[in-house]
């Protein structure tokens, strides 16, 4: 059968599905105005009670629901000084120099990052 543009959206998938080309990794956090945000532009935080570098979050049930996780989908890829760890239910999380992290439940709008210094073990992510 000749490829015509009606196939292309489908061959596209297929492709996609079977690892054979990839999505940039749009879900990485990004710096804005001295912060890590996610794609929403909201201020991501760090967790003192997590240990960088051992692969988990230690913030699970009324911590991330204060502290919603600034979770990874199935297809992502760690590159550079982001990593993803897996949470306690198995989900995955993104994290930063091996730090997990979180949105805090209160910032109302991108650039607000009134988590930071919440009793004293939450710090604003930093590129």
């Amino acid at each position: 059968m000749p490829l015509t543009s009606r196939r292309l959206p489908f061959l596209a998938a297929t492709l996609l599905a079977a690892g054979f080309l990839s999505l940039p990794a749009a879900a990485q956090p990004k710096a804005a105005d001295g912060a890590l945000v996610g794609p929403n532009g909201m201020t991501l935080y760090t967790f003192d009670k997590d240990t960088a570098g051992n692969g988990k979050s230690v913030c699970n049930g009324q911590c991330a629901t204060n502290w919603p996780p600034y979770m990874a989908a199935d297809g992502d890829k760690a590159a550079g000084d982001f990593s993803i760890v897996t949470r306690d239910d198995g989900k995955k999380q993104w994290a930063a120099k091996g730090w997990p992290l979180y949105y805090w439940i209160k910032d109302a709008k991108p650039g607000d990052k009134t988590g930071d210094g919440v009793n004293g073990s939450w710090k604003t992510a930093k590129p």
